[in-house]
């Protein structure tokens, strides 16, 4: 695998597919710091695509320009064929997409139920019951607060309570990490629960067993570019580079 060795811009999807998501030419700033440099990428209609890359190589930060939490960036955005570009969040995340950000971003005050049942429901989106049934200690957790809540039960929460909003597209951020085997197996069946629905996921994970499991297709990102972009077919013949890319 050869760094800053970009690809063709723009992987073209498959014939008579029109993504459900395409970044094209992302530039991200922070500041004065240009920390995306290029980046196109696209996810089909009810696919999991991962972005692949040690800390700081920008795949947060892709994640938070397609969302709209970073505005300080050039290129295009566009979901189902509409421009998003220059959406605040707000109304980006009323155009279908959800972000669960690695933090969680969970209300430490209020209890589960009250956290899980705070974004208001749309039609199609999960029931309160229907969390409790996909992952039931929740429910048994209902009245406690979020702050008493393990780190892989405050996980399952925050991706529960974005369901309620019915995505289209699932922006997940290191949805595995630290968290024990148990847990990453739950969430790793959720999301091949969510995409046999038609869920379209965009996952940023540095667990490549996790993230080959999943995914339909992977980008490798180095300092802020695509370098590589890999089938799940390609990704497990290549494990080995893989892994050699994000210990180095």
């Amino acid at each position: 695998m050869t760094a800053h060795a970009a690809p063709t811009p723009g992987p073209t999807p498959d014939a008579g597919t029109q993504p459900l998501l395409d970044v094209r030419d992302l530039n991200a700033f922070y500041g004065q710091s240009h920390v995306l440099h290029g980046v196109n990428l696209h996810v089909n209609p009810g696919e999991v695509v991962s972005l692949i890359g040690r800390n700081g190589a920008g795949k947060t930060t892709t994640l938070k320009s397609i969302m709209g939490v970073l505005r300080s960036r050039t290129g295009q955005i566009t979901l189902g064929g509409h421009d998003i570009t220059r959406l605040p969040s707000h109304r980006v995340a009323a155009r279908g997409v959800a972000w669960v950000p690695e933090e969680r971003a969970i209300l430490a005050t209020l209890s589960v139920k009250e956290n899980l049942e705070l974004p208001p429901a749309r039609r199609g989106g999960w029931s309160t019951e229907r969390t409790y049934e996909a992952f039931p200690v929740l429910r048994e957790r209902g009245h406690h607060p979020g702050s008493k809540l393990s780190g892989g039960e405050q996980q399952m929460l925050a991706t529960l309570r974005v369901l309620r909003s019915a995505p289209t597209l699932l922006l997940l951020d290191e949805p595995s990490e630290g968290l024990a085997p148990v847990i990453v197996q739950a969430i790793g069946r959720m999301i091949e629960t969510l995409r046999a629905e038609g869920m379209s996921i965009l996952l940023v994970e540095q667990n490549l067993n996790f993230a080959t499991r999943l995914a339909d297709r992977h980008y490798v990102f180095v300092d802020g570019e695509i370098v590589d972009e890999l089938s799940r077919a390609e990704a497990h013949t290549r494990r080995g580079d893989l892994l050699n890319h994000l210990s180095v």
